[in-house]
């Protein structure tokens, strides 16, 4: 059973950064997967990022455009999302995931889901 914590959301201006922080515990963190997924106010969960078991593969949304970057460190539990040049659009719940090995952008194949981090961009 692995829990997952996020932290580092907050309320910037449109074209500033935030690392996004999720902390894993109670499970073998180098075996999973991670995501990150995003829920703005009436949309639906839509995938951000996803980091393969190693590190070694990763794989974004389209509308990320070179703007986000997903990283991992398994020898401490953590995977980050660094967010550069926000915009109003990215406003939303930014949740992490796991999944065994790799989920890739299907949420469904992830079974493990943090509490969520909100982000807020000003205009």
């Amino acid at each position: 059973q692995v829990q997952l914590a996020e932290s580092g959301g907050g309320l910037v201006q449109a074209g500033d950064s935030l690392r996004l922080s999720c902390a894993a515990s109670g499970g073998t963190f180098s075996n999973y997967g991670m995501g990150w997924f995003r829920q703005a106010p009436g949309k639906e969960r839509e995938f951000v990022a996803a980091i393969n078991y190693s590190g070694r593969t990763t794989y974004y949304a389209s509308f990320v455009k070179g703007r986000f970057t997903i990283s991992r460190d398994n020898a401490k539990n953590t995977v980050d999302l660094l967010l550069n040049s926000l915009k109003p659009e990215d406003t939303a719940v930014y949740y992490c995931a796991a999944a065994s090995y790799y989920g890739g952008e299907l949420s469904t194949k992830y079974g493990y889901w943090g509490q969520g981090t909100q982000v807020t961009v000003s205009s």
